[in-house]
């Protein structure tokens, strides 16, 4: 398996820390903004105006839809239920299907540079080490491999005996490369997971559809907090991230966005909000 450390091999790392902010750029901080924010500093990496990129972030009560799950026959009825339950809705412009996230949830992006010459397996195994190492001390069965029946299942959910735990997703843009994790630290893994199994129940209502669609049993969900019977929490696992970093013996800096930065978050920022047009209607 590709390590993290091959991958970030650099002598400087940039990190930003999104998880407490509640304004970004003169508007409200959500979802939407994150990933505008990622393509941005994908771009960034990919122009070598800026140093590979570790950024982690936090939204409060959001469901994340991927791409397929705008396709869904009834998918304003399933956004209506979601948004009667006060979740924000987001169609992100990564891979992968719905992903339920809280103020329990932690959002880690990778953003690297030279993607031509790294392939998408090697992005996802990148992140995979990169876990397993933040979490050494408490546990070595961190497995990667799709859970069936989880909410958005892929080849690299990560799981401790059989329950998920985290899932991936990657959004390459020219030469950079956004790979993207969410990892379920702490709360009710079981109720989002049931909200997601009755948006899919909603927005599909039975009906055959081209793409397959996951059929979501919240029990193979769970925190790591409960798998590894200790109270972990997000400022936990953010220091971990720095321990990591330091032990790597990288040179941690911490700067703002630049003015391309800005410019191009602004351009991103506007083809999110088209991509999100036919839900918000």
């Amino acid at each position: 398996m590709k390590n993290w450390k091959d991958i970030i091999a650099h002598h400087t790392i940039r990190y930003l820390d999104h998880t407490s902010l509640q304004t970004f750029h003169y508007e409200p901080y959500t979802a939407l903004h994150s990933f505008a924010i990622d393509d941005a500093l994908a771009l960034s990496v990919s122009n070598r105006l800026s140093p590979p990129i570790i950024r982690l972030w936090v939204h409060e009560n959001t469901i994340v839809l991927g791409i397929p799950d705008g396709k869904l026959p009834h998918v304003k009825e399933g956004v209506d239920l979601l948004r009667k339950a006060d979740f924000d809705v987001v169609i992100r412009n990564s891979g992968g299907l719905a992903v339920a996230l809280d103020h329990g949830v932690l959002n880690i992006s990778f953003i690297l540079p030279g993607v031509k010459e790294l392939s998408i397996h090697d992005g996802y195994k990148a992140m995979v080490s990169f876990i397993q190492y933040l979490l050494r001390d408490l546990t070595d069965e961190i497995k990667a491999y799709e859970i069936v029946h989880s909410y958005c299942p892929g080849d690299y959910d990560l799981s401790i005996n059989g329950k998920k735990f985290a899932g991936i997703s990657q959004r390459r843009v020219k030469d950079g490369a956004a790979v993207q994790i969410y990892l379920d630290v702490e709360g009710n893994s079981y109720k989002r997971a049931s909200l997601i199994r009755d948006f899919y129940a909603i927005s599909k209502k039975g009906e055959a559809t081209k793409f397959s669609y996951p059929q979501v049993d919240p029990h193979v969900m769970c925190s790591l907090s409960q798998l590894l019977d200790t109270p972990l929490t997000i400022e936990d696992m953010k220091k971990r991230v720095i321990t990591a970093l330091e032990e790597a013996n990288q040179q941690v800096v911490k700067s703002s966005f630049s003015e391309s930065e800005y410019r191009d978050y602004t351009k991103r920022l506007a083809q999110m909000k088209k991509r999100n047009e036919h839900i918000h209607r």
